[in-house]
């Protein structure tokens, strides 16, 4: 095995199980709604996960670990990549702070903190922050580390 293959290995074993930490905060509440099935299609197709990977996380999402970046700075990264995804989907607006919310809580947000989160981070999102502006906005708000 050459290292390139124990790279992407490794690389392909994060995605699945950042999809599949997705997909369980997606199922908090018991069910996927329509618009969260949509979401979790392309980012399905976003991290490259194969459709074959994609029923099997669907059928066995319980058995994946979470595991929510250890710092704030990886937290706000994942946030980032995640309000980018969720803003261009075509949900409205209550659906993709319900949706973010989920997916903050599962990044580890404090629940007491989550709605301000959300709302900054749609808000630069919106108004074409890059991740470092994005990053000491969000980091603005006070979120323990």
């Amino acid at each position: 095995m050459t290292i390139s293959d124990l790279f992407t290995s490794g690389f392909n074993t994060r995605n699945q199980d950042h999809f599949a930490a997705i997909v369980k905060v997606a199922m908090s509440d018991a069910t996927i709604s329509m618009q969260e099935k949509k979401f979790l299609d392309r980012l399905a197709q976003k991290l490259d996960i194969s459709k074959e990977m994609y029923a099997r996380i669907l059928k066995d999402y319980k058995s994946h670990p979470i595991n929510p970046p250890a710092n704030l700075e990886k937290r706000i990264e994942r946030l980032y990549d995640l309000t980018r995804m969720v803003s261009v989907d075509t949900i409205n607006f209550s659906q993709k702070v319900k949706l973010l919310t989920k997916l903050a809580i599962g990044l580890g947000f404090a629940s007491n903190a989550v709605s301000k989160v959300v709302s900054v981070a749609l808000s630069r999102i919106a108004k074409g922050d890059k991740y470092d502006l994005f990053k000491k906005k969000i980091s603005f708000l006070g979120i323990p580390k």
